[in-house]
């Protein structure tokens, strides 16, 4: 029988429900002929979708502030699966990077499914794994940008299901590599047989064939040997005489076996200038004259050396004998290996002991190496990257993102995701970012000074009732306001500032010429427009305003706007997040049956 017929005889089938016959028409149109395949078990938390949609809801009073030119990184309290669908409405498409640190699945009850702590004797252990992986990994791939790159960590009990599960979300195709990093280079002495020494982190990208590798140096004593900077980063000087580089004794640097790369360059004697032309008097003449005076060529022909010496590559020195020596700079370069196994990235020296340094011993079992999620990101992420861990464990993803801005002057945003179970969240995750912000004295007594070039604000997830009746649609609308803050970062309420009811709107700015405007149901909307379309064009930007409004449609609210139509742009509530948690259920397989 072919998957047409079954599914038509499914269908015919009346002692079973609805629910009951959809479920069976799934499982025979996702049969796979490769892949993994698991029992599904649902999660309460994904059963809670079907009747409540997430909002995120800013505590202020843990909000550390310190400039608006620094990048607002957010701390969101919650199950990741909620926060990640209210992230498909503030950041799809839109984050650079994703690191997460999963729960590795070793039988020891270190993580709950449906409030259970799961064990080794559990028959579906991997099965619930998978299925809560699945769900938060597909969500995940939405909020990556085209170019993004995602870092799973894994140990040995699940990595085999996860690479299987990453293949199937991200494809094959976009596999990047799986590294190998030494967490414990003394290995486990408990073990029967092999003492654990690494763990792993699986790389794959959202597009592969468009992403890229920043051009890093991991490796400090290599980096150290890059002494200088420029624009572009660190070099080092070498001399642009070619070297012998020949096969079976033939030197190809010498003059008589490479005649087209003997060339004479021209130095100004002042400004030490390069150039392939004898502009005037000032310019001497250099030759590639080796050493014993011996003819050697330069290593670039005449043809390609222009371009160098256009880009600033090619640097004239005067040495100390006052002779003229050409050298190229060579930019820190690294190859990138799939075994990691610098000292740095030891987990309980620059782990547990770097965690308990800040908030005190036993808070929190087996963080990261800050220095390993640093030099990840140091790969992984431009200067102004947005990154993502919904495993926040104990915030060092964040931790991590200012000490590296700390060190290139970069300003990477970083969106941390964790339930606060046993206080985690409040006591650990934030506490512990809030002592790095702001200062804290060591396990030694010794101050360390805080990173203050960053702000915090902390936010917990809430519920509205998806049902779409007019009085969800309203409550949808007042409580989606710290979503539209994140979304457009603009946090600063100047309402007052402008004479705003903020029961009728609410005016935000980012405090760098970039405002939002929320417009909320009331009584008297054709009042309240009135007061706006007043007030929009005394607001000093040369930015369109970003204005969110209760209403149906984009031109109702432009029609309403019409005289002040080229200074905003308009936005429907709450539409606008229906229609992103609606391609969301569709991810999760939700839409089905869920009711709005």
């Amino acid at each position: 029988m072919n998957k047409k017929d079954l599914i038509s005889k499914i269908k015919t089938l009346t002692d079973i429900s609805t629910e009951e016959r959809a479920y069976l028409i799934d499982l025979v149109n996702t049969k796979k002929k490769y892949g993994i395949v698991w029992e599904n078990k649902t999660e309460d938390v994904e059963e809670q979708l079907r009747s409540m949609l997430p909002v995120l809801n800013e505590i202020k009073d843990k909000a550390i502030v310190n400039s608006a030119e620094h990048p607002n990184h957010i701390l969101i309290e919650g199950d990741n699966l909620h926060a990640l669908t209210a992230l498909t409405f503030t950041h799809e498409g839109k984050i650079d990077v994703i690191y997460i640190d999963p729960p590795y699945n070793t039988g020891n009850k270190d993580w709950k499914y449906n409030n259970d702590y799961v064990d080794s004797e559990d028959n579906f252990r991997h099965s619930k794994w998978l299925s809560m992986m699945k769900s938060r990994l597909s969500l995940a791939k939405n909020l990556l940008s085209e170019k993004g790159i995602i870092i799973c960590a894994i140990d040995h009990y699940e990595l085999f299901t996860l690479g299987c599960l990453m293949d199937e979300i991200f494809r094959e195709e976009n596999r990047i590599g799986i590294v190998s990093v030494i967490h414990k280079p003394e290995g486990r002495n408990q073990e029967k047989f092999f003492g654990t020494s690494n763990e792993f982190a699986l790389f794959y990208s959202k597009n592969k064939s468009i992403c890229n590798f920043q051009k890093v140096v991991l490796d400090e004593q290599i980096q150290n040997q890059y002494d200088l900077t420029d624009e572009i980063g660190q070099f080092k000087l070498e001399t642009f005489i070619r070297k012998n580089r020949g096969e079976q004794g033939i030197d190809t640097g010498l003059r008589i076996n490479r005649p087209n790369s003997w060339y004479p360059l021209f130095v100004n004697r002042d400004t030490l200038e390069i150039s392939l032309n004898k502009d005037n008097e000032q310019y001497i003449e250099i030759l590639p004259i080796g050493n014993n005076n011996q003819e050697r060529t330069w290593d670039a022909s005449e043809e390609n050396v222009q371009q160098k010496i256009q880009n600033k590559v090619l640097v004239a020195k005067k040495e100390k004998d006052s002779t003229i020596k050409i050298y190229v700079k060579k930019y820190a370069n690294q190859v990138i290996k799939t075994h990691w196994i610098d000292s740095k990235y030891h987990a309980v020296t620059y782990g547990t002991r770097v965690l308990t340094d800040i908030i005190g011993a036993g808070k929190f079992n087996f963080p990261k190496s800050l220095f390993l999620i640093r030099d990840i990101l140091k790969l992984v992420s431009s200067e102004n990257a947005i990154i993502l861990d919904f495993f926040a464990g104990s915030g060092t993803t964040l931790h991590a993102t200012m000490a590296l801005n700390e060190e290139d002057g970069g300003n990477r945003q970083c969106i941390l995701v964790t339930n606060n179970e046993n206080n985690i969240c409040e006591e650990v995750t934030y506490e512990r970012n809030k002592r790095v912000i702001e200062g804290y004295s060591n396990a030694k007594g010794i101050a360390i000074e805080g990173l203050k070039n960053n702000n915090l604000r902390y936010f917990k997830a809430g519920f509205v009732p998806s049902e779409r009746n007019e009085v969800n649609r309203r409550k949808l609308t007042q409580e989606s306001t710290d979503l539209l803050c994140i979304k457009e970062n603009c946090y600063g309420n100047v309402s007052k500032e402008f004479m705003i009811n903020e029961k009728e709107a609410k005016l935000f700015t980012n405090g760098l010429g970039k405002y939002m405007l929320v417009l909320y149901h009331s009584r008297n909307q054709m009042e309240v427009i009135e007061k706006l379309t007043a007030i929009i064009p005394t607001i000093a930007t040369k930015e369109k305003i970003k204005l969110y409004a209760f209403s149906p449609e984009k031109e109702t609210i432009e029609e309403d706007f019409f005289s002040v139509a080229n200074k905003i742009e308009a936005v429907p509530l709450p539409d606008s997040i229906y229609n992103a948690y609606r391609a969301t259920f569709r991810t999760l397989k939700l839409d089905k049956t869920h009711k709005q």
